[in-house]
């Protein structure tokens, strides 16, 4: 029970703590209020609870498909709001930078409700077990531990980059988390068939597996997994590119107001 627990917690904290703290990073790079953190962490928390306490009956809808396409769903949000916050963040700051600190919030909120959720549900079997409390919760404080510092070293290690550089790899781990979400979210569909099976296009759990501490960093920072199907591999890379276009489109778009505004000059 004791490295189920850390392995579990790690994997769930792990992936909403890198992704807030490239949320973080970049809303300091645009000098934007820290606010919108602490509201989608508390609005995280209650959703967490929310799902954990009725993902039993959400289980049951739809065929009891329920549960994946919700999760899937959940993803594909994220990933949406992903390309916003991509766009939004090379506008001008007269534009539509306002609408960031919101975007992000949601975006956390989703992030903790979809990971938190698993989390309350595996500790709260977990209390009808007496013997298994001690070294289950150690195991949690220990994954959780590593999860939390992971994100913590991903957060200083982006600021301690050149300024010029912080940005732009703010938005490329933005786009692989994208490419994540979009992959992820295509097994979640294939699982209950709403998307047909494809093949897989490689094995590599013999050289990196998945259920290894590189693996879960990997996994949650890239989206590595040891044997991707066809649909997969292409829904990873549609997400990377829906991402980084949408960025590069606000991009050129500051750069051509910048231009027509001197020119007026």
């Amino acid at each position: 029970m004791f490295l189920n627990s850390v392995v579990l917690i790690l994997q769930e904290i792990l992936e909403a703590a890198l992704l807030i703290s490239i949320l973080l990073v970049l809303s300091r790079q645009l000098q934007l209020s820290a606010r919108w953190f602490a509201t989608g962490m508390v609005l995280g928390g209650i959703g967490a609870f929310i799902l954990s306490f009725n993902l039993a009956t959400i289980s049951e809808w739809l065929d009891y498909a329920g549960q994946e396409i919700l999760i899937a769903g959940i993803m594909l949000a994220v990933l949406g709001l992903l390309t916003l916050i991509g766009l939004y963040s090379t506008l001008t700051p007269s534009s539509s930078r306002h609408a960031l600190p919101y975007l992000m919030s949601i975006c956390v909120a989703l992030a903790l409700t979809r990971e938190g959720a698993e989390i309350v549900i595996y500790l709260g079997g977990i209390l009808n077990h007496q013997e298994s409390i001690q070294p289950t919760f150690t195991g949690a404080g220990i994954g959780a531990g590593i999860g939390l510092s992971a994100g913590v070293l991903l957060y200083f290690g982006l600021l301690s980059l050149p300024a010029r550089w912080i940005f732009c790899t703010c938005i490329v781990l933005l786009a692989l988390i994208g490419g994540t979400m979009a992959s992820q979210a295509t097994l979640l569909l294939t699982q209950v068939d709403w998307i047909t099976y494809s093949p897989v296009l490689w094995d590599s759990s013999i050289w990196l597996p998945e259920d290894s501490i590189p693996g879960h960093l990997l996994y949650a920072l890239i989206g590595y997994e040891a044997t991707p199907s066809l649909f997969q591999a292409i829904a990873y890379g549609l997400g990377f590119l829906l991402v980084s276009i949408s960025a590069t489109l606000g991009h050129l778009n500051h750069f051509h107001s910048r231009r027509t505004n001197t020119g007026d000059k």
